[in-house]
């Protein structure tokens, strides 16, 4: 599948109504499951870990922030590349007991709530792991942080290891001058505190944003389920 009919299978599964968790699994057979179809199914199926090809994010929201730049808001980059380099995480049950190497996709699908004034738009934003994972700097900092540990098959990696290389990623001022946590903040005052005199600032954040993680993104109408600009 190509990123097109990457994003019109999930908008197609939105349609049928029947979301009810928050994290999600794409597989090669075109299959979406949630996170506990996929430990179940593991734990009579091993090989499924392999079938794993793009993790879905669902959720709604009342900040337009968000809908505007939803990796800012959900970062799995980081533990997507480490499950994708064969490391599980021990306290990080969220992509399962095993490695996904063949994860490729993040995929952010993301809806306006009920009271919001964009309650009709489906925004679906498609990441690229390793090319974000290389604009973040994600294999030099991993191999900084894992040293020797690095290319391990199965090596376990703990908490403490995560949560740095979680801060090595954060730090980097790689958002028009500002760190991941900046400018999720500036964006955040701009859209929904309207503080419209950051206006260049976001400009140059969205710019950023495109150049680090090349999102391929689609907004729909959940009325007509045609494309729109927002």
């Amino acid at each position: 599948m190509d990123e097109y009919e990457i994003v019109e299978r999930v908008k197609d599964w939105y349609r049928t109504g029947s979301i009810k968790a928050f994290h999600y699994f794409l597989l090669i057979d075109r299959t979406i499951i949630s996170d506990e179809s996929y430990k179940r199914s593991y734990r009579h199926n091993a090989s499924i870990s392999k079938q794993v090809i793009g993790e879905v994010v669902h959720d709604g929201t009342g900040y337009e922030s968000i809908l505007e730049f939803p990796v800012l808001r959900w970062n799995f980059i980081s533990s997507a590349y480490l499950y994708k380099k064969c490391y599980v995480i021990r306290e990080y049950s969220l992509f399962g007991p095993a490695p996904l190497p063949n994860l490729k996709y993040i995929i952010y699908c993301i809806t306006g709530i009920t009271a919001h004034e964009l309650k009709d738009r489906l925004v679906i934003e498609l990441v690229d792991l390793d090319v974000a994972a290389n604009n973040l700097n994600l294999p030099k900092i991993v191999s900084s942080v894992l040293g020797p540990k690095l290319l391990s098959e199965n090596n376990m990696i703990e908490d403490d290891e995560f949560y740095e290389i979680n801060e090595h990623m954060y730090s980097q001022k790689l958002f028009a001058g500002h760190t991941w946590n900046d400018a999720k903040i500036i964006v955040f005052r701009y859209f929904n505190e309207n503080e419209r005199e950051l206006s260049k600032e976001v400009f140059k954040i969205s710019q950023a944003y495109q150049r680090v993680f090349r999102p391929y993104r689609v907004v729909y109408n959940t009325k007509t389920w045609q494309p729109v600009l927002m």
